[in-house]
């Protein structure tokens, strides 16, 4: 693949001595038919360098051997994000997306910055991101208010544990509307990307009825009844349903998995349509699944009524049966709406950077900590999910946020993009 045209590039020209630009043959001079390029890429390391804010101070001399008391005058105090600290929007924005981003914990950078002779601890770091996270708080507030606006919200949720918590498991809940980037949104439509992460010490159902206060559009989700208590219309999840499945067929074999075989023929089938229409508008979506997608669900729910006769309940194949069956009316549901999707695997992308991260900073010390990842975490997928360079974003929102009156309706990140 080539090197992005918009990387610094330094030419390096390798010619042949002017005194070799002769013929060998008759002397002449040889002239330049054209050139061969090839290119390299150099890796440039990180760089850190203290910034000296120097302001000088001005008094009147005059009055001061007339004993007379005067001004003295002085440019203000540079606006920093972290009022008497050192640390620059660029260094915070570092920090963050090393952490939240690449899944990098403290430790490990406070022993990268060691390596540049600097000592940051991780408890100063830790102090860092929390101050930041309040900054970000009403960027957050303001997605979530846009969240909210949208006509289809997908949840998903996962475990966290936290130290300090009065429970051993902790819940960190998320919440996406649009897509995974601007290419992926469906045509015609005016969804946003967003991305926001909810923490809770509780998977208890109020959670997301607090999260979804007042919300009555579409809620795609798995078959976790905790959803059940919102007000939302909730349409179910194929994904989920062709797993269980898939599970049933693994349990048995290839001799005895004739049934799920069968499932998961005809839940293919649904999927093929999904990849023919992916490019189309909502409503061409609509059409098409009316046109061709119901006849194959009319036939699946009647081979699945009939199976639940047949099979045994605590099996995993009458598992998997009896959970579509269960979760019937949500998984035909996504024929009803062409900004619909036919599963819940943009939740699932979405909540997967934590689930990869927890893997490597393991935990969060106390409540505090895991809320302000809650907002990191939304800001940087709901960056990344519009195309934006992160660290840029980060560094330039910090900027703008520790101002007063800052304009948060100006960093939306699908507004801030077409800046």
């Amino acid at each position: 693949k080539p090197l992005p045209k918009d990387l610094p590039r330094e030419v390096i020209v390798h010619d042949i001595p002017e005194k070799d630009k002769i013929c060998d043959c008759c002397a002449s001079e040889l002239h330049c038919i054209g050139e061969d390029k090839s290119e390299k890429l150099r890796f440039i390391p990180a760089q850190v360098k203290v910034i000296e804010h120097v302001r000088p101070k001005y008094a009147c001399r005059t009055c001061d051997k007339d004993g007379i008391s005067n001004t003295i005058k002085q440019a203000p105090v540079p606006h920093s994000v972290i009022p008497k600290g050192y640390a620059t929007p660029s260094l915070l924005s570092q920090i963050i997306t090393s952490k939240y981003q690449y899944g990098l914990p403290l430790y490990r950078q406070e022993a990268m910055f060691k390596q540049h002779r600097i000592e940051i601890s991780r408890k100063t770091m830790a102090d860092w991101i929390i101050r930041c996270a309040e900054l970000f708080k009403p960027l957050y507030d303001q997605l979530h208010q846009h969240l909210l606006q949208q006509p289809v919200i997908q949840a998903d949720e996962t475990t966290l544990k936290v130290v300090d918590a009065d429970k051993s498991t902790s819940y960190m809940w998320l919440y996406a509307t649009g897509a995974d980037s601007p290419a992926g949104k469906i045509p015609d439509t005016a969804i946003p990307n967003i991305v926001l992460y909810d923490y809770h010490n509780s998977r208890a159902g109020q959670c997301a009825v607090n999260f979804l206060a007042g919300y009555n559009g579409y809620l795609q989700v798995d078959g976790y009844v905790g959803y059940e208590q919102t007000q939302a219309t909730l349409v179910g999840c194929w994904a989920h349903a062709r797993r269980k499945f898939m599970e049933a067929k693994k349990g048995v074999g290839s001799k005895g998995s004739g049934k799920a075989d069968w499932a998961l023929n005809h839940i293919q089938k649904l999927y093929r349509i999904e990849t023919q229409i992916k490019d189309s508008s909502a409503e061409q979506r609509y059409t098409t699944r009316q046109e061709k997608c119901l006849p194959l669900l009319n036939q699946l729910h009647t081979w699945l009524n009939k199976s639940a006769q047949q099979v045994l309940p605590k099996t995993k194949l009458g598992e998997a049966i009896q959970y579509c069956l269960n979760q019937w009316h949500k998984l035909e549901r996504y024929t009803l709406d062409g900004q619909l999707n036919i599963d819940n695997n943009r939740a699932e992308r979405a909540i997967k950077p934590f689930v990869i991260g927890r893997k490597n900073w393991l935990f969060s010390q106390s409540a505090t900590g895991a809320n302000a990842s809650a907002i990191l975490y939304s800001i940087i997928e709901t960056a990344k999910a519009n195309d934006l360079n992160v660290f840029e974003y980060v560094m330039k929102s910090l900027e703008m946020l520790s101002q007063p009156e800052a304009d948060i309706e100006l960093l939306l990140p699908w507004l801030f993009a077409k800046d």
